[in-house]
This record gives structure tokens, C-alpha cells and sequence, in this order.
């Protein structure tokens, strides 16, 4: 039963990574010259910015497991949440490219969702969910199902955080196919907690919150 959920899991992402050519494409359509292109401190511009770095740690904590573990669920999962995640980054930037905006800012993290003074950096940390620098070494210390477990709690936290922007860009986010991006990373983030959640219960223990 848990294979067949992973490969519905993996299914969902290859699915979200063919939408992602046609979104990507629909708004290369629009081109910088629509008036209704994102400003600097738009939700839109922000969404982009924030899940790009919040993406990039989903990333390198996938594939630190991936050296760490020989267990083939937790391999799967993780090289599909690496995949998804970095291509999604990559059609965040892309975006910001054709916007003609920055892909840094000068304003806290979160400010767009109106959370900028709740973002404090603390080790690390930059946005909700992200994992400290702390809890990065300690992965990488870790192996077997010790570093299974963490990073399962890791990115249990990460996704929840991520889950927290998305629904943040469904609504206050303006252009519609990021939206709809937003709507299915939500969507896809929430299906893998459920996983983890079972991935954990199996090592006997739980999510840390």
C-alpha cells in the first residue's frame, strides 16, 4: 500500500513538473510589457523570492539523506522532493526574469504576507519550517534511520511552513497561473505530510509539532 502511495506521490509530482512547461510558457505569453505585470513589492514578486530560498533547502536537505540512508522509501521520496522542488525554483526565478524584478530584496522575508517582522533568521532559519543550520549538521551526522527520522521530521516542518506561503499566494497573489502553482504545491505538500507522518509511525516515533 505505501508503494502504491508513493508512486501516487511521484505521479502527482510529474504531473505538477508538465504543468509547469505550459505555466511557465503562459506567462512568457503575457510578456514584461502587460500592464498588469507584478511590481517589486507585490505578493507575486514576493511569493516568488521566498519560495525559491524556502525550495532550495527542501532541496539540499533531500539530497544530504540521500548519502545518508539506504533505505529505498525514504530515497524515493526524497529524489522526488528534490526534483519537484528544484524545478519549481527554477520556473519561480524564471518568472521573476521575465517580470524584470529582483530576484533578492531588501525587506525581511514574509513582508509580502505582511509576517516581516516574525521572520527573525535565527541559525539560519529565514522563513516558517525552514530547518536550522544546526538541524543541517546534525543531518549530516546522522545515518540510518537516525537520519531517516530526522529528516522526515525536517521536512515534515519544512512543508507545513511551505504549505503556510502557498495558501498565503492563493490569496493575495494576483496572477492567476502562479496561483494555481500555489494551489498545487499546497495540494502535494499536505499528501506528503500524510505520508511522513506514516514513514515515522512505522520508525515509532511522530513529527516534532
Amino acid at each position: 500500500m505505501r508503494r502504491q502511495h508513493i508512486g501516487w506521490v511521484a505521479g502527482a509530482a510529474a504531473a505538477v513538473l508538465v504543468a509547469a512547461g505550459a505555466i511557465t510558457y503562459a506567462v512568457a505569453e503575457d510578456g514584461g510589457s502587460d500592464p498588469k505585470t507584478p511590481t517589486a513589492e507585490s505578493a507575486d514578486a514576493g511569493f516568488a523570492r521566498d519560495m525559491a530560498v524556502h525550495h532550495q533547502q527542501a532541496v539540499e536537505m533531500s539530497y544530504i539523506v540521500r548519502d545518508r540512508t539506504q533505505n529505498e522509501e525514504v530515497r524515493r521520496l526524497a529524489y522526488d522532493i528534490a526534483q519537484t522542488q528544484a524545478n519549481q525554483r527554477g520556473m519561480l526565478l524564471g518568472w521573476l526574469d521575465l517580470w524584470g524584478l529582483p530576484k533578492v530584496s531588501a525587506d525581511p522575508p514574509m513582508t509580502w504576507m505582511g509576517m516581516g517582522d516574525m521572520a527573525s533568521g535565527k541559525d539560519g532559519a529565514l522563513m516558517p519550517g525552514m530547518a536550522t543550520n544546526t538541524d543541517l549538521k546534525k543531518l549530516q551526522s546522522l545515518s540510518g534511520k537516525q537520519a531517516e527520522v530526522l529528516y522526515l521530521q525536517l521536512m515534515t516542518d519544512h512543508h507545513k511552513g511551505g504549505i503556510h506561503m502557498a495558501e498565503g499566494c492563493v490569496a493575495k497573489c494576483t496572477v492567476g497561473v502562479e496561483k494555481r502553482l500555489a494551489q498545487g504545491m499546497v495540494d502535494a505538500q499536505q499528501s506528503e505530510i500524510e505520508l511522513m507522518a506514516g514513514m515515522l509511525k512505522e520508525r515509532g516515533t511522530q513529527p516534532r509539532s
